[in-house]
């Protein structure tokens, strides 16, 4: 009933526009355009971001305001009269169109060779299959459409078209009416620009990746036809102009290539008026789930000459943890982020603390360094940098996702915890049933694999490291200098992580008294009493670096050693990124959610009762830590050196 309704009032429209002159619903329509343009803010902002991608890097912000205005009064005044136009007399009609280089149909249709019209949105799009037929009415027309939801108003609309002598083929009936048509020799005309979905193949439409129908493509290579643009423009008040295109040439062309040209031919025909064509339409958008696109069926396809270079960038920021381990474990999923699509723009966002290490990652483009405290603040960092589409968080915190949400960036996708799927718009859920314990990197992986990222199973035997030099190996050191070795004794957690000091100092003496090393201890200012201590023991064997590094000071100095011993620590992640062996000391936590990537460590853990407790104090004997001899991680240094000398 209430689609009976909608069509009554539709119709009840249409005769009130039908009884008035067409210029005086050209102006009437230009009103109300203007008067959308003021109230509809969704759709303004739309049409704001449109204009931005196909002309920013050409037009001021002032002139990109005035287009997007003029576009809705032009649309308001091109949507009113199409409705007196398609009830008018067909010779009626073509007194207001003047139709341009007509002979490039007519050529094809003369010569048996049938074609495919491309079609655009521009201006009053509805004529094409009421005027057309005038022209090439010499041999069958038809055009594939999509139904409309209110079947009255469907049921109007192709009754009103099929006047003209159009054939209508249903998108969901398939093709083959229409393949018939094209190798009889007829003419279809298919509307190209609209976003097509998981089933278009992505080209570039303005310089930026965009999921194209490659139903011209696929016709065209079926049947042998033609591809030609037509294109109707405003050509003033009340009065329209169709030009035509040229064929494209398509022989041994790709669906892919040939769907770039079709953009190709669209794009200039926008170019032309683009006031005149649907900014209010969804061309660029971001598909759900799977943005990042390797996954996708026809893939992408950049033309010659075209690089992921000259794209435009999709530009996806990514909330990093504030924690040192935890944001080097998130960087095999920024990687596989990065290469999920060759448009991908990567911007990090991280506490200062930590913004030294996101520098170390090539696939990183931006790093945006977030205040301690002020989420108001961290908000504003945000929002001075260019427009993203989508915003991905890998800490699990209510305040990243109000962070994102108040930053307004359109899409934000993470897991759901601690009350916060009400910010998020696409949610990352977890495993639906209990498994193998799963690492903390594939659990940020598992953020990347749900977005359409198809990651190997072998990753973990990729190289993660940052590289050194250039053969991937570090040389010895020459005989007569000291051999650096690291030592990281604290943790940043709490003392049920941190293994004796006593017994690190016992492992690096007898180290020092079979090789000649050097011992340089890492760590924070709560780790100075400990250091001290063990400084004391080794004597001039050992350099004593614990509170006064900076996070790059830490790295530069962190790459001149040949081995790090250590605890569960951030600097532990850290080594690893950087290509520096590990014998990592494991207590209370669990190696297998947390431990060290790569295949150049050795982890050191007795697994007793109460392990792993994940607690930061031992409310008991601190049995676990005990457990590890000194014995085990002398022989777990010394593997690791000779190893490294063996490879050297």
């Amino acid at each position: 009933m209430l689609d009976f309704i909608v069509y009554l009032l539709y119709r009840s429209g249409s005769a009130i526009a039908s009884a008035l002159p067409l210029p005086v619903l050209f102006v009437f329509g230009e009103f109300l355009g203007f008067c959308a343009w003021i109230v509809s803010g969704k759709y303004r902002r739309l049409a704001q971001r449109n204009v931005a991608i196909a002309f920013g890097n050409e037009k001021s912000p002032r002139e990109l305001g005035c287009l997007v205005r003029s576009h809705f009064q032009r649309l308001g005044a091109n949507l009113l009269c199409s409705i007196k136009l398609t009830a008018m007399p067909m010779e009626k009609m073509a007194t207001r169109i003047e139709a341009q280089n007509l002979d490039f149909i007519h050529r094809e249709l003369r010569a048996g060779r049938p074609v495919v019209l491309i079609l655009s949105h521009l201006a009053t799009w509805e004529l094409f299959a009421h005027i057309l037929p005038k022209y090439i009415g010499y041999v069958r027309n038809s055009t594939i459409y999509q139904r409309l939801g209110n079947r009255f108003i469907d049921e109007h609309v192709r009754r009103v078209r099929g006047r003209a002598g159009v054939e209508m083929f249903d998108r969901k009936e398939g093709f083959d009416k229409a393949i018939k048509l094209l190798r009889d020799g007829g003419a279809i005309g298919i509307l190209s620009d609209q976003h097509a979905g998981d089933h278009g193949v992505w080209v570039p439409f303005f310089g930026r990746l965009a999921s194209t129908s490659p139903l011209p493509a696929l016709l065209a290579k079926r049947t042998g036809a033609a591809l030609i643009g037509v294109a109707i423009y405003t050509d003033g008040r009340a009065r329209w102009r169709i030009a035509i295109s040229p064929a494209l040439e398509n022989k041994e062309e790709s669906v892919g290539s040939l769907s770039a040209k079709i953009n190709q031919v669209i794009e200039q025909q926008i170019r032309r008026a683009p006031e005149d064509w649907f900014w209010v339409h969804n061309r660029w958008k971001t598909p759900r789930p799977n943005f990042l696109l390797a996954r996708y069926k026809r893939g992408i396809y950049l033309p010659f000459g075209v690089s992921a270079q000259n794209l435009k960038p999709f530009r996806i920021l990514i909330r990093s943890s504030n924690w040192l381990g935890d944001a080097v474990m998130s960087v095999p999923a920024v990687r596989a982020i990065k290469a999920g699509r060759p448009d991908a723009h990567i911007t990090v966002a991280a506490a200062s603390k930590i913004v030294s290490m996101w520098k170390l990652i090539p696939e990183v483009s931006e790093i945006v360094p977030l205040p301690n405290k002020s989420l108001l603040a961290t908000v504003r960092s945000i929002r001075r940098q260019s427009h993203f589409d989508v915003a991905i968080l890998f800490p699990n915190s209510l305040r990243t996702a109000l962070e994102t949400w108040l930053s307004e960036i359109p899409r934000r996708v993470g897991y759901r915890g601690h009350f916060r799927s009400w910010l998020l718009n696409q949610i990352i859920y977890e495993r639906e049933r209990p498994g193998p314990i799963e690492h903390h990197a594939d659990r940020y992986l598992r953020v990347a694999r749900e977005l359409g990222v198809s990651v190997q199973d072998n990753w973990r035997e990729a190289p993660h490291r940052v590289p050194i030099i250039s053969d991937g190996t570090r040389a010895l050191p020459p005989a007569d200098e000291r051999m650096k070795l690291a030592l990281s004794p604290g943790a940043e957690y709490g003392p049920a992580k941190r293994w004796l000091p006593h017994r690190f100092a016992e492992v690096a003496t007898a180290v020092g008294a079979q090789l000649s090393a050097q011992w340089i201890l890492f760590g924070t200012a709560t780790d100075m009493a400990v250091g001290e201590t063990i400084a004391k023991t080794l004597g001039d064997s050992c350099v004593n670096r614990i509170g006064q590094t900076t996070l790059e000071q830490l790295i530069d100095e962190l790459r001149e050693c040949r081995l790090l011993l250590t605890n569960d620590t951030g600097t532990m992640h850290l080594a690893s990124l950087l290509g520096v062996p590990t014998v990592a000391i494991f207590g209370s936590t669990e190696p297998r959610l947390t431990g060290p990537l790569g295949n150049r460590q050795i982890i050191v853990r007795h697994q007793v009762e109460c392990s792993p407790c994940f607690l930061r104090k031992c409310p008991i004997d601190f049995r676990c830590m005990k457990e590890v001899s000194v014995e085990e991680a002398i022989n777990a240094v010394l593997s690791i050196l000779q190893s490294s000398s063996a490879l050297a």
